[in-house]
């Protein structure tokens, strides 16, 4: 294992002292970007050069307006600032060393809500660098992902590579939108392979997985009931309450029959309504998600989740707004990549156990990048780096084993090189 340079651990915890959620990484972005111009690269994207024009879940203005004031605060570059405003977030790097294949890196950069632990005992809190934003941190390891596309742009840059490498870091991968817009750029169109790359997954330092399979396909919905109030004590029945719409959407939601093809999921994970308590609730919401083991199963069930929303609504006298927050298909890594990074990480100082594949179990929008090469005749493979981690994903004590980093570089920048000689 080479050992990762001062400058990345630096980055990545500076990444990690300044998380940012969804389409709101303006000083994630203007930090990678400033890394950035100081390689050797030959074309760089920003911002709106980078996404399709179909964002979901983007914040209001007023959300946006706070996360880039406190960016620039940080001392977040302002021309770079200037290149991000409407949460138009991300970067595409390229450098091109020779006629070989392109070759592409996608790695996410975004944060979660969750407040992190200050413990003495969570390293980053110990180190001084836990997050600085109240409420949000790097709870899935986005702030390392970060610093594997810069690393390996190092190790390329200064490699005998015959190709061109791009690397795509992609914003909002965690309310699953970000990918599907990052894919429909353009960007990856003349991309002959493509590697996306995650930290942990529950596989401790040393392990790699060549590639990762058992993505489920994932819709991300909010329904919006609305009723008409009345005085709770006097008048009951003259109102339409939605929050019952509501409560009878969420039962029957969990009642949706399983699927014999395959493992299908559903969760109403954010609810709410009403303002008093004698008043019937004139308005309620539910944000929740379908998954499927494919994406015809994730169809099932969200024509099913839609069918049982409105029929809840029409039961008890209101109408239901349904919008799509985001969303993800299946993906599966092609054999002929997931073998190349096997043998190259088997090869590879630090690296003690490589699995040729593993079942995520859940969902990503790497799919979405990883279809769109594979539509064009490319192949693509999802690789897990191993990285010791105290508590789960989405926790507040979660943090990578910086040592997984060097690994992950130089697993990676070993197979963009062994991809781009053999051309499997």
């Amino acid at each position: 294992m080479s050992e990762i340079a001062e400058e990345l651990v630096e980055f990545r915890r500076d990444l990690h002292r300044h998380p940012e959620p969804a389409w709101r990484e303006f000083y994630t972005t203007a930090r990678i970007v400033d890394k950035l111009e100081t390689r050797p690269l030959d074309e760089l994207y920003v911002g709106a050069e980078v996404l399709g024009e179909d964002r979901l879940s983007v914040p209001d203005d007023d959300e946006l307006d706070r996360w880039f004031a406190q960016a620039r605060e940080a001392g977040a570059r302002e021309d770079i600032l200037a290149q991000l405003e409407g949460g138009y977030t991300g970067a595409v790097a390229v450098l091109r060393k020779g006629d070989g294949p392109t070759v592409g890196l996608r790695v996410d950069i975004d944060a979660l809500p969750i407040r992190e632990s200050d413990e003495s005992t969570h390293a980053p809190s110990a180190g001084g660098f836990r997050s600085e934003h109240e409420g949000y941190m790097h709870a899935c390891g986005h702030d390392g992902h970060a610093t594997l596309g810069l690393g390996v742009i190092d190790a390329v840059a200064d490699s005998d590579f015959d190709g061109t490498l791009k690397v795509f870091f992609q914003p909002s991968e965690e309310l699953i939108s970000g990918g599907k817009p990052m894919a429909e750029s353009g960007h990856l169109d003349d991309v002959d392979y493509l590697l996306a790359v995650h930290l942990g997954l529950d596989h401790p330092t040393g392990e790699v997985v060549a590639g990762i399979d058992g993505f489920l396909a994932v819709h991300h919905f909010r329904a919006e009931f609305d009723g008409h109030p009345a005085h709770a004590g006097a008048k009951p029945e003259e109102g339409d309450n939605a929050v019952l719409a509501m409560a009878t959407a969420i039962q029957n939601l969990y009642g949706i029959s399983r699927h014999s093809d395959g493992a299908t999921r559903i969760n109403a994970g954010l609810v709410g309504g009403g303002t008093a308590t004698n008043i019937i609730p004139e308005e309620s919401f539910i944000e929740g998600e379908v998954r499927g083991e494919t994406t015809e199963l994730m169809e099932y069930m969200r024509e099913k989740a839609e069918r049982t929303l409105r029929a809840a609504a029409d039961m008890h006298g209101c109408e239901v707004d349904l919008s799509t927050e985001g969303m993800a298909p299946s993906a599966r890594s092609d054999d002929e990549i997931r073998n190349v990074v096997a043998a190259v990480a088997s090869d590879t100082d630090g690296v003690t156990s490589v699995l040729p594949s593993d079942a995520l179990g859940g969902s990503e929008d790497a799919t979405f990048l990883m279809q769109r090469v594979q539509d064009n005749g490319g192949k693509a493979a999802y690789v897990g780096v191993g990285t010791n981690h105290p508590g789960g994903h989405h926790t507040s004590t979660f943090d990578v084993d910086e040592a997984s980093l060097g690994i992950g570089i130089d697993v990676l920048s070993g197979a963009i090189l062994r991809v781009a000689e053999e051309r499997p």
